[in-house]
């Protein structure tokens, strides 16, 4: 929507990890480092750990992208990590694209080694991505581990990388998982962005689009935009994004200190209300009335409820009208132009 207004050749700031806008701060550099090294050793447990939108997932893409074009690597991703020890083996057998529904466990642990093996034989090694890594049960991981163990003609079949949010490095410090850390080759822990890598890191995906300082942004907004993301880079995002289509409804050629308290503030109201009408869903909206029998009760609540939802779709559709109409009105000045 703003793209073009701006004349940007894409959105700067999409949620999708996508290597293209890897920005190579001082943290995420390191952490890259680790990886490539971790990879070079083609065995064990390579860690990745950081806050919820730090940029795990652009991390390893960005490094799996830099295997594109090599054909001895069969690279696989697991997300759905709340799993016992038999499904985990299920979802890894699915993921490399074997049979796994009706398979017992043992069968499972023979096709995997057969599929590892023949691609060792054909010079490939095998790789598994399993993001949110801290719900894992420690039964699972160690059932992880013990695929990590698979060898033939001395080289490990499966190297595994576990992305997780910062309380896994707490679970991987439990006296049960010490077998697990012994195969850890390489970990790394993501912080976030400082104020000055902040700028660098909006100004390096506004870039990425054919940016031309059009709109311009002033010293004070990127002091507001990492004061209120706290420098994690989807937040970053998610702000930015709601930025660009501020300036554009209310046709502003320059992002200022004004603009990002604005705009900050109508994230932050819309945050708090999602929290509210969260915690309402989850508690009657009115006293019910314990003279009535226990199905007229329930269903008073249910009319309270509905009545609520339904005035918070009036609200939305009051707000979405309004903003069609700026939409239109900016259209027709475009058009008279």
């Amino acid at each position: 929507m703003y793209e073009s207004y701006y004349k940007l050749s894409g959105k700067p700031f999409q949620l999708a990890p996508d290597p293209f806008f890897f920005f190579g701060s001082s943290t995420h550099k390191r952490a890259l480092a680790y990886l490539k090294y971790g990879l070079s050793q083609g065995e064990g447990f390579i860690v990745v750990t950081g806050d919820v939108g730090t940029g795990k997932s652009t991390l390893v893409r960005t490094l799996f992208g830099s295997l594109e074009g090599k054909n001895d690597v069969v690279a696989a991703e697991l997300i759905n990590t709340q799993l016992d020890s038999t499904d985990i083996l299920r979802m890894v057998a699915a993921t490399f694209g074997l049979a796994h529904k009706e398979n017992k466990k043992s069968s499972l642990l023979k096709n995997l080694e057969n599929f590892f093996i023949a691609r060792s034989k054909e010079g490939k090694r095998c790789m598994l991505v399993i993001d949110e890594a801290q719900n894992l049960p420690f039964e699972t991981l160690e059932e992880l581990r013990m695929l990590s163990n698979l060898y033939h003609d001395g080289k490990t079949l499966l190297q595994i990388f576990l992305l997780g949010q910062s309380e896994f490095r707490e679970h991987l410090r439990d006296p049960a998982l010490e077998q697990v850390r012994q195969r850890v080759t390489a970990s790394y822990h993501l912080a976030h962005l400082d104020v000055e890598e902040t700028q660098a890191y909006v100004e390096h995906r506004l870039r990425k689009v054919g940016w031309d300082n059009l709109p311009s942004f002033t010293a004070e907004s990127f002091q507001l935009i990492y004061d209120f993301t706290e420098g994690v880079p989807r937040k970053i995002n998610t702000t930015c994004d709601r930025l660009l289509l501020y300036g554009f409804l209310e046709e502003k050629s320059r992002i200022d200190g004004e603009i990002v308290k604005i705009v900050t503030s109508e994230i932050t109201q819309e945050n708090d209300a999602g929290k509210e009408a969260a915690a309402k869903s989850k508690v009657p909206l009115k006293v019910v009335d314990k003279s009535l029998p226990a199905d007229a009760s329930a269903i008073e609540v249910r009319v309270h409820q509905l009545e609520k939802e339904i005035q918070d779709l009036r609200d939305r559709f009051r707000k979405e009208r309004e903003f069609m109409r700026k939409i239109v009105q900016i259209s027709l000045n475009f058009g008279d132009e």
